[in-house]
């Protein structure tokens, strides 16, 4: 499942601080560790505190009762995060968590341990548990490293966020706050929430190759209350990405917080549509959270592998019309998906996963390419150093169409709607049946949009929408709200979007439902 908010929630959780390593004392800057901005020479001892040899002996124990696979992955991440409500800051917290999880993968079966101890001892000790699955002679283990290298880079950012303060944040939050009131007088309340945050990882597998990455990401949330008449309406929006100081702007912020306002100011003026199986249009890019949920999971090949999505034998097959194609992409500059490498070390990469409505690929860890004997597809990813790898989505889209969004508006006969921004909604994986509450909207009536609607559920079903697609526009686009995707426990950052789609019907909970 995916939620949009789970940001709100992440300034009060994992507060069990670590205490920092020695290397780490007297490098503090306005309350945050500045790593090197650079992968150094030997990031072990730089990020870590751990040397080659210690790190050799760790990986001697994961693999000492055999294994198919094998892998070490260190994590540090400091986050920070501001709280201004009606011109106050009412919330601010910084933490800094380090450590590593210890993986060994024997056939299908998995044995994970972590600690927060970067001592060898501990390492040993978390290696032995993982270990504890296998029975088989020791493994094959490292006995030299080799460094992928930095050479990818699609998030490197010109001034680390450990570089800028609060004194430089605060005058950002302030307009934001400054910029929503003014956009109308009706507004009586506006909350910024902002965060920001730096993720080192490194990633070792028993075949000694080793992958780092640095991780940016920022976000910024504005939530406005608004009164006329008695009556009081509230939303917000949201811009997030793998991006530094420099992308929150002016510009930037006149955008995300004229969005905040008007998709509050039009449910003064909006209403229920009637209740009934009606055409949907899915707006151009915050809609994808429906190709996300319902169609994309389905496509991860651990579901695939066990046979609980409907797609599971569907390699090859038409599952869309011929002008829909589904594509989940690592390598899209500073998005909030976007991956030089996967939590498992392996390479990222553009995966087109239905092409012209032919299904051709799921999205692979370690565990299913070997499985299905195909190559993984850098999709193996985990909410950090306390998590084992998934399968999981990263920027999932569709690509454009072949109409305008003109033409789809026009073709509505009848009633039907628009659905243009989501709150929440639920997925049944494996069938993939569906509900999504609908924010904000728009009635269309014979070819014309003529009224805003609220409040509407629609329900369906993943793979009969897909087949349901009758047009599909050439705005594609990717939404730039904080998206975190939540499966088996874990939450990851993600992407997704979608050109202006034609559903012919969706069942519509509206008026008189």
């Amino acid at each position: 499942m995916i939620d949009r908010r789970r940001f709100l929630r992440a300034a009060g959780a994992g507060t069990a601080l670590l205490t920092m390593p020695q290397f780490l004392v007297g490098c503090a800057k306005h309350g945050a560790s500045t790593l090197p901005a650079v992968t150094p020479e030997n990031p072990f001892l730089a990020w870590f505190g751990i040397d080659e040899a210690m790190l050799r002996r760790v990986m001697a124990e994961l693999t000492s009762r055999g294994a198919t696979h094998a892998d070490a992955y260190f994590q540090h991440v400091r986050n920070n995060s501001i709280v201004m409500e009606d011109g106050i800051i009412s919330r601010a917290s910084s933490n800094i968590e380090q450590g590593v999880g210890l993986r060994v993968v024997v056939g299908d079966q998995v044995g994970f341990a972590f600690t927060e101890d970067l001592t060898e001892a501990a390492m040993v000790a978390a290696a032995r548990t993982a270990a504890a699955i296998a029975s088989g002679s020791p493994g094959s283990r490292p006995e030299k490293f080799a460094y992928r290298g930095d050479e990818r880079s699609y998030y490197k950012i010109a001034v680390p966020w450990s570089e800028v303060g609060v004194d430089k944040k605060l005058p950002r939050i302030q307009k934001a706050e400054a910029l929503a009131r003014a956009n109308d007088p009706s507004i009586k309340k506006v909350t910024i929430y902002w965060t920001d945050s730096e993720e080192r990882v490194l990633v070792v597998n028993r075949e000694g190759r080793i992958a780092t990455d640095q991780r940016p990401m920022s976000q910024l949330y504005v939530s406005v209350t608004a009164e006329k008449n008695g009556v009081t309406q509230s939303n917000g929006s949201n811009l997030a990405g793998r991006r530094g100081f420099a992308s929150l702007d002016d510009a930037a912020l006149a955008k995300v917080t004229k969005e905040a306002v008007d998709r509050t100011l039009v449910l003064f003026d909006a209403k229920r549509p009637p209740a009934g199986e009606l055409p949907v249009i899915l707006a151009a890019g915050a809609s994808g959270i429906l190709l996300h949920e319902a169609i994309g999971h389905g496509l991860e090949a651990d579901f695939n592998r066990k046979g609980t999505s409907i797609y599971s034998k569907l390699i090859g097959q038409k599952i869309a019309p011929d002008f829909v194609t589904i594509v989940d992409d690592a390598l899209l500059d500073s998005e909030r998906g976007a991956l030089n490498v996967d939590d498992e070390g392996n390479d990222t990469e553009r995966t087109v996963l239905v092409e012209n409505g032919v299904l051709r690929s799921y999205l692979h860890d370690q565990i299913s390419a070997d499985h299905y004997k195909l190559k993984p597809t850098g999709s193996g990813r985990r909410e950090s150093y306390r998590h084992a790898p998934l399968p999981r989505m990263r920027c999932t889209f569709m690509t454009n169409g072949p109409h305008a969004r003109e033409e789809v508006i026009a073709a509505v006969k009848g009633t039907g709607i628009i659905a243009e921004t989501f709150t929440n909604g639920q997925v049944q994986i494996g069938a993939g049946d569906y509900t999504f509450y609908i924010k904000n909207g728009w009635l269309v009536e014979d070819g014309k949009v003529t009224a805003p609607i609220k409040d509407v559920n629609i329900i369906g079903n993943g793979p009969e929408s897909l087949k349901r697609i009758t047009m599909a526009a050439n705005d594609s686009k990717l939404d730039t709200g904080g998206w975190t995707c939540g499966k088996d426990g874990q939450g990851v950052p993600v992407s997704q979007g979608l050109p202006t789609v034609l559903v012919s019907k969706m069942t519509v909970g509206g008026e008189n439902a």
